[in-house]
């Protein structure tokens, strides 16, 4: 560890990320590097926003390695046999998981009706319901919250057990992550409390009881981390196999170019030995294969907020080489 460099990166956190919670460093599959800021601790869990999304990739993936999806390549439509569809809808018949996985879905709406989307009954009909229209599928689209939440749909529908009942026994309590308990809001004031709260572990549901798939999920910057060596050790924690390799490789490979960015299956893809998930406010799981390494950081939502990934790269993970 580089004392020098790590003060500069501490440095320029106060500066320029006073949002940041907490920072963790795992390097060689030790932890290396530990810090807390804005009354945190390691036990504060935080609203990871949009990392939930790799978290639903990963008990995806987990559910393929059990048999309770048979292949990416299934139609959406099939998981919902009793959704009804709009007849003139016809996009959506082709739509697959993989579609999904990958962000190349088209949704009828180019704007996303968050106000709409928060005060529906169900908010997994309701994403549905924006499902295909006139766009073609194969486009980078995008979606924050309306839509992931299908996948949420799918774990439920195929293993019989609610997202967090299959995540608490698949996941988080192999990986020794204290698993969250669903909260639904009643009211704006409500969310936004839970955004800015560090002692809440909970897990958005929406009123059908089923969890969001795009953001609501509250971590602790260890857990975070945990996720992230779990990557790097290619699906085994603590000697334990907890998804396979093949699903690790697949999810964080290209699939989609998109300039100085890549997107695999909910996760972005840097390069070809690194990639991170990315949530608003800065939320990041970063994982370097080549070098080893590991960098969590979990943060308050803040309007404009940069992404993390250049304090990252250039600050932090050049303080452990």
């Amino acid at each position: 560890m580089n004392k020098e460099k790590v003060k500069t990166f501490e440095d320029i956190i106060k500066k320029n990320h006073p949002n940041i919670c907490g920072v963790i460093v795992l390097k060689d599959d030790k932890l290396v590097y530990e810090n807390y800021e804005n009354n945190c601790n390691k036990e504060s869990k935080i609203h990871i926003y949009s990392v939930t999304k790799s978290i639903i990739s990963l008990l995806i993936g987990i559910a393929l390695d059990k048999g309770y999806i048979k292949d990416i390549n299934q139609k959406i439509l099939a998981f919902f046999p009793d959704y009804k569809k709009d007849k003139s809808n016809k996009t959506i018949e082709n739509i697959t998981l993989k579609d999904m996985l990958t962000m190349t879905a088209p949704f009828k709406y180019k704007d996303a009706p968050y106000i709409d989307y928060f005060t529906s009954s169900d908010y997994l009909k309701f994403s549905l319901d924006m499902l295909g229209g006139d766009n073609e599928i194969g486009s980078f689209f995008y979606t924050p919250l309306i839509g992931p939440d299908i996948f949420s749909g799918i774990i439920k529908n195929t293993t019989n057990q609610s997202v967090l009942e299959f995540a608490t026994k698949n996941l988080f309590e192999p990986l020794d992550i204290i698993p969250p308990k669903n909260i639904t809001f009643k009211s704006e004031k409500e969310q936004i409390k839970f955004n800015q709260s560090i002692d809440k572990n909970n897990w958005v549901a929406g009123t059908n009881n089923l969890n969001t798939a795009g953001w609501g999920l509250c971590l602790s910057t260890i857990d975070m981390a945990k996720i992230g060596q779990l990557y790097l050790n290619c699906g085994v924690y603590n000697c334990k196999r907890i998804v396979s390799t093949k699903w690790i490789k697949e999810s964080t490979s290209p699939h989609i170019n998109l300039g100085d960015l890549s997107y695999g299956y909910l996760w972005w893809i840097l390069d070809d030995h690194s990639f991170v998930a990315m949530g608003d406010g800065g939320n990041s799981i970063y994982v370097d294969t080549k070098d080893n390494i590991v960098i969590a950081i979990s943060a308050f939502f803040v309007p404009n907020s940069s992404e993390k990934i250049e304090l990252i790269k250039h600050y932090i993970k050049p303080a452990f080489e």
